[in-house]
């Protein structure tokens, strides 16, 4: 018959084997540090679950995570979303966006609880442009494949959707990926920033090198021009999923460099 073990047994138990079930050698986040939240912002053709090993990985650090959920109906309204989030922290922040994520934290991290933000293979416009403009001059993406509705609204081709978005999960995480998608109004792409985060907050860059959805040059152009601090892995566009510790890595180091500078 089994014995009933000590609640600090149990939670020790519990956080070895949290710690062990993600194969992280991680330190947990000091009691004493100033930038404890992180907003998760996803971008288009996808919704927030697809951050849950970050989330998973930053949680066991103990930071407090938010994930928000974009309709992806227009610039203003995702921007709107995040705000709501933003409201809701307790503290300084660090905001977070892959892909048009990056666009929308641009516009949104101007938010007073905004310490720094966290680009995640993601767009970087400046005030007065478009995200459509930061593909100009860059190479084509021929297995990124958009089908665009009578509706104005997108999809990434179901045919295309592995090469183009995934490469690098199981054949099962793309077919869910693929068919859990919600679409974007392409419109959202041709909407002008009115602020640029950038410009004011301290920046991070995570650019995955084998990513299909945008030309690598073009990340690594709006990572420097940002004066963002960069960190390159292999992996495909579904970075957050693929190489969740490289990402909660690098969240990790840019809430303990902002905690240093607000001190």
């Amino acid at each position: 018959m089994f014995k009933p073990i000590s609640a600090v047994f149990a939670v020790a138990l519990a956080a070895s084997l949290a710690s062990s079930a993600y194969g992280r050698d991680t330190v947990p986040v000091p009691q004493g540090a100033q930038v404890r939240n992180v907003v998760l912002v996803h971008g288009a053709f996808a919704d927030g679950t697809g951050w849950r090993p970050v989330y998973e990985d930053l949680t066991a650090r103990g930071y407090r995570v938010s994930i928000v959920q974009n309709p992806l109906t227009s610039l203003d309204e995702d921007v709107k979303a995040t705000r709501r989030v933003l409201d809701r922290q307790d503290g300084p922040t660090l905001l977070v966006g892959h892909s048009w994520g990056g666009t929308v934290i641009t516009e949104a991290g101007v938010h007073d609880k905004v310490a720094g933000l966290v680009y995640v293979s993601a767009l970087a416009p400046d005030a007065g442009e478009t995200t459509a403009q930061q593909y100009t001059g860059s190479a084509p993406t021929p297995e990124f494949v958009i089908e665009t509705g009578s509706d104005g609204y997108g999809f990434i081709a179901p045919a295309a959707f592995k090469a183009g978005f995934a490469h690098d999960t199981t054949d099962a995480d793309a077919a869910f990926l693929r068919d859990s998608q919600v679409p974007i109004n392409m419109s959202a792409f041709g909407t002008k920033l009115t602020h640029a985060a950038w410009r004011t907050k301290p920046s991070w860059a995570v650019i995955a090198t084998e990513d299909k959805a945008f030309d690598h040059a073009m990340l690594i152009h709006m990572a420097k021009r940002i004066n963002a601090r960069i960190t390159q892995v292999a992996a495909s566009h579904a970075v957050f999923m693929t190489q969740p510790k490289v990402v909660a890595d690098t969240i990790d180091q840019a809430a303990q460099a902002v905690g240093q500078s607000i001190r």
